[in-house]
């Protein structure tokens, strides 16, 4: 293979390693992001802000991917979903992959530089979170709680960098995120279910076994309650209740409908679905604060 043939084939598993051909993973982490930013500034955030919160979310997630990936390496070649990947396949050698890694944290922690003392901590407590998540399967049911919390730490983030106050509309946020989190999540783990359970791998699809349509249902509820709650206590218009609540609770049902058929093709498809929630969301959110 000559040299330029080998460089660019390369660069497309590093793009695969850091999960640039599936971009439904940097979606779910930047809508909570844009909900954060436009209620912590009640309407569009400073331009400087709002283009070092997506590219540190575009980076963050990157690095997501690739320390999920170097730590269960040896349980991804035993999956039929994940056994192709760039280190578990070898595509990738793990000295590669960690140089990327430190090349994007870098990258994140100059750009985190610019805001104030307590979102660089949090930004820090992130970075050890992540570190802890990819441990969680190997010994506990709620690697998806914790998916969770990582994936709803930039609300705070968003709402300190601005110098407001976390508000109560923040924590519910917050927590609206961790079991919206949950719940696609654990459609996610849906898919690999069998081969989890085949290999000792927990989840909470593993967990819930045949009340997981149930259970994302609740959840499902919870989430649509809370959204409610923001909407009266930020006094949003009908405009937020008709993409917010009505746009969501419509994409819930169809998700409640495709899981019932327990195949895997419509397992991910559900998945899938949640980036128009987290737009919906967004939507209501800022056609109201602008």
């Amino acid at each position: 293979m000559s040299n330029s043939l080998f460089f660019i084939k390369k660069c497309y598993n590093l793009a695969q390693l850091m999960r640039i051909n599936q971009p439904i993973g940097f979606f779910l982490l930047l809508w909570p992001t844009l909900w954060g930013l436009w209620l912590s500034n009640r309407g569009i955030p400073d331009h400087v802000i709002l283009i070092v919160f997506v590219t540190g979310v575009l980076c963050m997630r990157s690095a997501g991917c690739i320390i999920n990936d170097y730590v269960d390496c040896d349980i991804d070649s035993r999956v039929r979903r994940t056994k192709m990947r760039p280190l578990s396949s070898g595509a990738i050698t793990k000295k590669e992959a960690s140089t990327v890694l430190l090349i994007l944290l870098i990258v994140a922690l100059a750009l985190v530089l610019i805001f104030n003392f307590v979102t660089i901590i949090l930004s820090l407590v992130a970075l050890i979170l992540s570190g802890i998540y990819p441990y969680l399967k190997r010994y506990t049911y709620f690697p998806q709680l914790m998916l969770g919390i990582l994936f709803s730490w930039p609300i705070l983030m968003a709402f300190t960098a601005i110098n407001y106050p976390v508000s109560s509309t923040a924590w519910l946020l917050f927590m609206m995120n961790i079991i919206w989190t949950i719940v696609y999540d654990t459609q996610y783990a849906m898919i690999d279910r069998e081969d989890d359970k085949y290999i000792g791998v927990k989840s909470s699809a593993v967990l819930f076994g045949n009340m997981d349509k149930f259970v994302i249902g609740i959840f499902q509820f919870i989430i649509i309650f809370i959204l409610g709650i923001i909407g009266w206590k930020e006094r949003f218009t009908v405009v937020f209740y008709f993409f917010s609540l009505f746009g969501v609770t419509i994409i819930f049902i169809w998700q409640q409908i495709l899981i019932n058929e327990r195949k895997r093709t419509k397992y991910f498809k559900a998945f899938l679905s949640n980036n128009y929630i987290g737009a919906l969301i967004f939507m209501g959110i800022a056609l109201n604060l602008y």
